[in-house]
């Protein structure tokens, strides 16, 4: 407590009684001092020292409700004394009465405008109140006053993170870093930032940093978990996890994060152990109800993440990836009607709608022919299905349309691989947009004068769906990661085939349909040199049936079905394939449903995941593949076309449960597609008992798919470019319409 001017006349506290006081402070004696200045103010009611010395005293005890009526006395006797305001600030800001303390602080900068640590304390309390633009105004003002002021330097980038200016928060907390280089939590701050523009070498580097310093500190050990989960490093960062519980075992937020690498490392048990830990811990929890919502589907529990997904929901209603996930999970039940799925996508793109502010005018100059900008925005360009399928295709409109496209992507997740590197030199334009704001990564749109911006990814994994409803491109679609409507109005059209979206399902969408002549997939032919086997069943004496798809497609309808087609073929094995089937509990799990059906476990084989070499591989041992459903195989099914393995699939009611009809058409294959379950079991009898026949497939079914629409890049370049200058030009004529 410092030493104030007190009055020393009639009726005022002595010296020697003020020397004693503030000795008592001094020495962290609170009880005697408070007791002491009670008596001064009994005595002396009018002089503020003693109220003041109180009001000290009483906040160094803890008793902050007591020290602000103390403190509101000084204030009564001295009302235009700046210390007494800006105190008031501080009890009152730890009582939670904010806007009270905005009122003290702002009384104090009256009386002393230029003291960096009002404006500092201000911010902090604006920052509370969520009024961040003026918060980060109040740090200006303070690092004005005071440049070398590391605190605020700190908390600017606090603020600047907080509204999504990332390189202005890296910056600050650089500069914070510079006038107090030990400071630990302005490393993990930066850390935080970094991990946020996706930037995670550095974000480990700064996480670690921050742990040198102060190694017991638990949220830099919970959030370098998370950067080692993003760089792929599971066992490191279910380390880092494991470590900030055991300096704070109560740590729902670590909890969830282990559980999140426990279930990528396929040890799905205890992923749900973890994930129910921290909802144990934090019941009101959003984010650990939609990673429980995630493994519970991983485990093919697809009630249990549905109730955890709407759980998540209700605590949160703005928790678009939570919503995206409900949405994505429909595709899975064989029993949800069309019509439930569309409701459910238009409250997202209600919801999307609600929270963006639309452009309604562009720059963009609307002539038909003109050289045309188009944008990609996706989570997935990357060692990804969908990199798969856009490799090709990108090359050759990088070849062939040049001068009339360009092409520029916008990808929404951090990590990049070769895959990456071989699609970036396919775009005239690449600008990560992790960490970018939606309505910020709108505004590089407009200005990148993007005329067709196309959504690829839909309601998966790192889509940036909101985005779209902030209408930055003139004319907006979604095409190939998603196989529903993504229930955003402002999507225009949705990209598809004569197979996949039928006139008569167009009320399933809310874009207009656009439907490329033969397919609205074109796959990249496999690096490597991977030749295909003959027939198993030639040697083996039996028939090897495969599924290589996610477990969660294998419904109890799946595996009825399947079981009939086992016992329909005696002797006849199942090989499934998949990263659920690497945990032992699965497993069994999986063998029990068969087991219900009359399924003996010896004629399963069940093996997790691989890398995609081996997993090609794989299909050696396989002699007819079989599609899941309504949920059936994209990527897998051409995989096995390529490696000689045909796929029998069932025909569906709406566009995901098209796809496997689509490409089995385009692979000169409709002889393998079953109209409902009893065909599926014909069928499958009838080619495992015509071993030559398939023998014959087999050992030509890499050239004929190549020869495909499936593997046509060129062609399917043509397809999309003038399904493209389709749209450009109905636009085009649209704002000519407007005009005239």
């Amino acid at each position: 407590m410092s030493h104030r001017k007190t009055n020393l006349k009639q009726k005022s506290p002595g010296q020697q009684e003020i020397n004693t006081l503030m000795a008592m402070f001094e020495r962290g004696r609170y009880f005697e001092a408070a007791t002491l200045a009670e008596t001064m103010t009994a005595r002396f009611p009018q002089q503020e020292f003693g109220w003041m010395a109180l009001g000290m005293a009483l906040k160094q005890m803890g008793r902050d409700v007591d020290a602000l009526a103390a403190m509101r006395k000084v204030e009564a006797l001295t009302p235009n004394d700046f210390e007494v305001h800006f105190n008031l600030g501080i009890l009152l800001d730890g009582l939670g009465r904010q806007d009270e303390a905005e009122v003290s602080y702002r009384r104090a900068l009256q009386i002393k405008p230029n003291y960096a640590e009002t404006h500092y304390n201000l911010g902090n309390t604006l920052k509370g109140m969520g009024r961040l633009a003026e918060a980060e105004s109040c740090y200006r003002r303070a690092l004005k006053i005071k440049p070398d002021y590391a605190e605020a330097h700190t908390n600017l980038g606090a603020v600047l993170q907080d509204l999504g200016k990332l390189d202005g928060a890296v910056a600050s907390y650089r500069r914070a870093l510079a006038i107090k280089p030990d400071y630990a939590e302005t490393h993990y701050n930066l850390g935080m930032a970094l991990q946020d523009l996706g930037r995670l070498d550095d974000a480990v580097a700064s996480y670690r940093r921050a742990l040198a310093i102060k190694p017991d500190y638990a949220d830099a050990h919970y959030n370098l978990g998370a950067a080692l989960h993003d760089q792929g490093q599971l066992d490191a960062a279910v380390a880092s996890c494991r470590r900030a519980l055991a300096i704070k075992p109560d740590y729902a937020e670590a909890h969830n994060n282990l559980g999140n690498s426990l279930r990528d490392l396929g040890q799905l048990d205890d992923a749900l152990v973890s994930c129910r830990r921290a909802l144990e811990i934090k019941p009101d929890y959003a984010e650990a109800h939609y990673n429980l919502g995630i493994t519970l589907q991983y485990l093919g529990q697809l009630d249990g993440a549905v109730a955890s997904y709407r759980r998540a929901l209700a605590i949160k209603p703005d928790f678009a990836i939570a919503h995206s996930s409900l949405l994505f999970i429909h595709n899975y039940l064989s029993d949800q009607p069309a019509a439930i799925s569309l409701a459910e996508a238009l409250r997202f793109g209600d919801l999307a709608s609600r929270k963006a502010r639309p452009h309604t005018d562009w720059r963009n100059v609307p002539e038909p022919g003109r050289c045309l900008r188009v944008g990609l925005v996706s989570g997935d360009l990357r060692n990804h299905a969908v990199g798969y399928f856009v490799e090709g295709v990108l090359a050759a409109l990088a070849s062939d349309a040049s001068g009339r496209l360009e092409l520029f992507a916008y990808p929404s997740y951090f990590h990049i691989d070769a895959l990456t590197e071989r699609i970036k030199a396919c775009c005239q334009g690449w600008h990560s947009v992790v960490g970018l704001s939606d309505e910020s990564l709108a505004q590089r749109i407009r200005d990148d004068g993007i005329d067709i911006l196309i959504d690829l990814s839909g309601h998966t994994a790192y889509n940036r769906l909101p985005l779209f409803a902030w209408k930055p491109a003139p004319v907006q679609a979604s095409w190939l990661g998603y196989f529903a409507t993504t229930g955003v109005a402002a999507i225009d059209y949705l990209i598809a085939d004569p197979w996949t979206a039928p006139e008569a399902e167009e009320a399933h969408f809310t874009e207009k349909i656009w439907r490329l002549p033969e397919t609205y997939l074109c796959f990249t032919p496999p690096d490597g040199d991977i030749q295909v086997s003959a027939l198993p069943a030639i040697s083996n004496g039996y028939i090897t049936f495969g599924c290589f798809n996610n477990l969660t497609k294998m419904n109890d309808a799946v595996v009825a079905l399947w079981a009939r087609l086992l016992q329909a073929v005696p002797e006849s094995l199942l090989f499934l394939k998949t990263i659920q089937l690497g945990e032992a509990t699965v497993r069994q799990s999986v063998a029990n449903r068969f087991a219900a059906h009359g399924i003996d476990a010896g004629r399963l084989i069940l093996e997790g995941a691989a890398p995609r070499a081996e997993l090609m591989a794989a299909y050696r041992r396989v002699d007819i593949a079989l599609d899941p459903f309504p949920y059936p195989g994209g990527t897998t099914s051409i995989e096995g076309l390529w490696m000689g393995v045909p796929v029998l699939t069932l025909a569906g009611e709406r566009f995901l449960s098209h796809i496997g009809e689509s490409i089995l058409k385009n692979a000169g294959l409709p002889e393998w597609i079953a109209a409902d379950a009893d065909d599926y079991v014909a069928r499958a009898v009838s080619f495992a008992n015509d071993l030559q026949r398939l023998a014959a497939l087999r050992s030509g079914l890499r050239q004929q798919v190549l020869a495909s629409p499936l593997f046509d890049a060129p062609r399917f370049a043509r397809h999309f470019e003038a399904a493209l200058r389709g749209m450009w030009t109905q636009w085009c004529n649209q704002q000519q319409g407007q005009l005239s």
